[in-house]
């Protein structure tokens, strides 16, 4: 019997907590073996785990799978989770690619330079209003389904209700006029599997804070 994936990575969110959300929603669960200082991630570089020397890194099946795209993809084939033909696929990246345009921005704002953060939350929250949500709630209007692709669970509704979280902890008024997008969050939190992560003391990882990013840049020099 195959152990549980490993997960290699920082404590906090990053490019790894995609992974998180799409392992827990499929019911998988998983180990996770912390980076906490620049000799930990040497280590893994020198035994040649790294294949581009960076991480997120993730030991499923007997690989070191590295790459976010990669390990999502996997992921989401493994369990069912994208889509049933070549053309489900198509639309479910697509939307995923939009997702992680607007996750990128959302991800890179707390460890931005101080004097450049208000610039960008004002640019994020214009983009969030104005560009990406309604492109989904027009996906969700145009089939009146309860998923994105196929009136089925796959990896977009997971990956679009993780980052409808991050958008709401930016500003909640942001989801407002969104009706249809505010509902996908609750159906896909409601899930048995998610909703357990969704739970504290989970394997979820919140937002750090300034403290914690001051302490990033003194061990990691960003």
């Amino acid at each position: 019997m195959a152990g549980k994936p490993k997960l290699h990575y920082f404590n906090g969110r990053g490019r790894m907590e995609s992974i998180r959300w799409l392992l827990a929603a499929a019911g998988v669960e998983f180990e996770e073996k912390f980076i906490d200082t620049p000799d930990d991630l040497e280590k893994l570089r020198n035994d040649g785990s790294l294949m581009f020397q960076q991480v997120p890194m993730v030991e499923i099946d007997g690989m070191n799978l590295v790459q976010s795209r990669a390990i999502l993809n996997y992921i989401a084939t493994k369990y069912n989770l994208y889509g049933k033909d070549i053309k489900e696929r198509a639309l479910i990246d697509m939307y995923i690619e939009g997702v992680a345009d607007l996750n990128e921005m959302l991800m890179l704002l707390p460890i931005s330079p101080r004097d450049q953060k208000n610039t960008k939350i004002t640019q994020i929250k214009e983009r969030t209003t104005n560009r990406y949500l309604p492109a989904f709630e027009k996906v969700l209007k145009s089939h009146g389904q309860d998923y994105l692709v196929g009136n089925t669970l796959s990896r977009a509704d997971i990956q679009l209700v993780e980052l409808l979280y991050y958008v709401e902890e930016l500003d909640p008024s942001l989801l407002a006029n969104f009706p249809l997008l505010k509902a996908l969050k609750t159906r896909i939190s409601n899930l048995p599997t998610v909703k357990k992560f969704l739970q504290p003391g989970s394997q979820r990882k919140l937002p750090v804070d300034e403290k914690a990013i001051e302490e990033a840049r003194k061990i990691w020099k960003f």
